[in-house]
């Protein structure tokens, strides 16, 4: 059995595709994951941090 694995989204991508495929690794809503990143990147700015580095170290979907 192979691990599963993360990847950026090419479905489910408005940006970049994190968000989407961080909600495909976890088999939920991407809409609940953007609003997580909105929650994070008002509170302290983390999100966007957060976003920017993601979306450099996580591949494209294949």
């Amino acid at each position: 059995m192979e691990p599963k694995r993360l990847y950026r989204s090419r479905r489910n991508r408005m940006i970049c595709g994190v968000c989407g495929g961080v909600a495909e690794y976890f088999n939920i809503d991407p809409t609940l994951v953007r609003l997580g990143l909105i929650l994070f990147a008002c509170v302290g700015g983390s999100g966007v941090l957060g976003y920017l580095i993601a979306a450099i170290v996580i591949p494209d979907e294949a």
